[in-house]
């Protein structure tokens, strides 16, 4: 076991622990983090000693995962997208792995979860939310969408509240995300600790652990907007959800409004796109391999590259979208972003079958 790799995997008696450690990127996965998580996953899924899998992040530090690289992906993007398309093939092959494993897993969503950490999140059987959590999907503010398997869980929230996450970049806290479904406990962050011991102490107990350990959130601050999400962003097209937050005149609405405007309105469409078609999928392999080839396009778009460059590294905060506006982006250009990938995304072989 290495401590200082930037995912720490061992067995901890019959559990099996991935800590994540790349603290000063606030865990932000890269391609060798994901190869790394899913070799482990694959060793301890045919193996019957290993009984549950828990996923963390190193403690001391602000976060379960800030999402990906993303810097480097738009510099992949911008010379070829070799790297970029190994990292998001990798990425969603972890995504997938998670989804289908035959092994509880549990994840510690403490402090910031955002991109890549949901989608380390959300295909665990237990998630669990804290008074830390800071829980977002913020991929339009950079040109990108929400991936990881965004397409599939955000339509699945009650009402329209995965399409205002998806255009707004909502952060939610740990009782929001308990409210919504997106965890499915919420235990204080000093309590966690003492979870995860009882947990490997007894890991065929570990549903009675989170109920024991699990206490009553605070009330959902999302709730008292829930009916406005639900009216204004019951549309498809991003122009009807902005007519409806501009005609409501309300504070709340004119600082979505405001929001959905800084953010690229190519995303913006590609994501609601994304949704409507993700809500009909029944496989969430198909859901990856779309979108794999939407991230496979996306990572050469212009928008990601500026929006990379104008958040996170020049941070001027002043992105020169193309197209500027909603009424600019056609479906011609989605249809290009929509395409098939040069090379088809596939998951893991499944799990072998006992004789």
């Amino acid at each position: 076991m290495n401590l200082d790799a930037e995912v720490v995997t061992r067995r901890d008696g019959a559990v099996g622990r991935i800590t994540l450690n790349r603290p000063k990127a606030i865990h932000a996965l890269n391609l060798a983090m994901c190869e790394a998580m899913s070799a482990a996953l694959i060793e301890w899924r045919d193996d019957p000693s290993i009984e549950a899998i828990i996923i963390d992040h190193a403690p001391g530090t602000r976060g379960f995962c800030a999402g990906g690289d993303v810097v480097m992906l738009a510099k992949s993007g911008a010379s070829g997208g070799e790297a970029a398309d190994a990292f998001f093939h990798a990425e969603y092959r972890l995504n997938h792995l998670l989804f289908s494993y035959p092994k509880p897993c549990l994840a510690i969503m403490d402090g910031i979860t955002m991109g890549g950490g949901v989608g380390i999140a959300l295909p665990c059987d237990y998630r669990v939310a804290t008074d830390n959590t800071k829980f977002a999907m913020p991929e339009t503010g950079i040109g990108l969408f929400p991936d990881v398997g965004g397409g599939w869980y955000l339509p699945r929230l009650p009402g329209r509240v995965g399409e205002f996450m998806a255009l707004t970049g909502a952060r939610l806290d740990g009782a929001e995300c308990h409210y919504l479904g997106l965890a499915t406990h919420y235990v204080r962050s000093d309590e966690v600790a003492d979870l995860i011991k009882r947990i490997v102490t007894a890991p065929a107990r570990l549903a009675g652990a989170l109920g024991t350990a699990a206490t009553t959130p605070p009330d959902p601050r999302i709730a008292a907007n829930e009916f406005a999400i639900h009216k204004h962003f019951a549309s498809d097209r991003l122009e009807d959800i902005l007519a409806a937050l501009d005609a409501d005149g309300s504070d709340w609405a004119k600082t979505e409004a405001g929001t959905i405007r800084t953010k690229s309105p190519l995303s913006c469409k590609v994501s609601l796109r994304l949704m409507a078609e993700g809500k009909l999928r029944t496989d969430f392999a198909d859901e990856m391999a779309a979108e794999y080839a939407l991230a496979s396009h996306v990572a050469r778009a212009h928008d990601f590259h500026e929006g990379v460059r104008a958040l996170l590294i020049d941070k001027s905060g002043a992105p020169d979208w193309q197209p500027a506006s909603p009424e600019t982006v056609d479906d011609a250009m989605l249809d290009a972003l929509f395409a098939p990938a040069a090379t088809a995304w596939t998951p893991f072989p499944q799990a072998k079958v006992p004789a």
